[in-house]
């Protein structure tokens, strides 16, 4: 499972998550391309890499913005030579209290764009590059929320987004020996973090969204550094035979979710069949 000089680019590298993604594949020798909207807390852990022995460059900016997963493509191509790896753990929380009743217009584009649109320029970018050296591996954060059952709108329709266009991307790019994969992480973070993330869950308790056990569970989320060996792990030719799969990972629980299929529920032929009747549909579906 060696990773030693191989290049990757981390977008959201500066905090949580990412940042313990960041750290764990520069000490496995991994020269890395550190991204974040703050140029000062980019420039730490740029520093803080290099400090520690290895290698690392900034760009600055949001993933989620034209342009900036192509300079990071470009930062990994013109400084180290190359491009293995691609990490997207960029994103921000959803306004405190944020509902589909309440949340605004702006609020919600926000949403997709930091989640699913920087998934999207990083696949692309990277995508690229992997499928003409035919090899690279692309790991992207999803979120339980996606299953409905945290709240918010924005935030779990963005990270939704995220597991199609994973296994969309994953099966269209199999064929040139790229993989991607999704981890959904329970780890703390800012975002899981601070008064309104407390007030947020415990009212989703007292609501009947999330059970006794879920509660406590998002309450007491474990350092990210539990999460990102998953991460290192799905970057590493150790996964090479592993793509287009969704991962959920938390503490010391390591789940794969099964591809989704439909349950049967009824057929008949429409060559010689009318359509179902809403008394039909009652009987099947009721």
């Amino acid at each position: 499972m060696s990773l030693s000089g191989r290049v990757a680019a981390i977008a959201g590298a500066t905090r949580g998550i990412g940042l313990s993604v960041a750290y764990a594949l520069s000490g496995r020798g991994v020269s890395v391309v550190v991204n974040g909207r703050d140029p000062v807390a980019v420039d730490e852990t740029v520093t803080e890499i290099r400090g520690g022995g290895g290698y690392a460059v900034g760009v600055v900016g949001s993933a989620g913005d034209d342009g900036v997963a192509q300079k990071m493509v470009d930062a990994a191509l013109s400084e180290f030579g190359a491009l293995d790896i691609a990490v997207n753990c960029a994103g921000i929380a959803e306004p405190p209290g944020s509902t589909i009743l309440s949340i605004s217009t702006e609020d919600f584009r926000a949403q997709l764009d930091a989640h699913l649109m920087s998934a999207f320029h990083l696949v692309r970018a990277a995508g690229r590059v992997f499928a003409e050296q035919e090899s690279g591996s692309i790991v992207l954060t999803g979120s339980a929320a996606s299953l409905g059952m945290f709240g918010g709108s924005g935030y779990p329709a963005a990270k939704g987004g995220v597991n199609a266009l994973a296994l969309a991307a994953g099966a269209d790019l199999a064929d040139r020996g790229v993989r991607v994969n999704v981890v959904m992480p329970g780890a703390k973070s800012r975002l899981s973090t601070g008064d309104d993330y407390v007030a947020h869950i415990e009212g989703l308790h007292r609501r009947g969204i999330l059970d006794e056990l879920t509660r406590d569970a998002a309450l007491d989320p474990a350092p990210p550094e539990y999460v990102a060996a998953l991460y290192v792990f799905l970057a590493s030719d150790a996964a090479r035979s592993i793509t287009g799969q969704v991962f959920t990972a938390a503490g010391g629980f390591i789940g794969r979710y099964e591809p989704q299929q439909a349950s049967f529920v009824a057929y008949r032929d429409h060559n010689d069949s009318a359509p179902y009747t809403l008394a039909e549909l009652a009987d099947l579906l009721s």
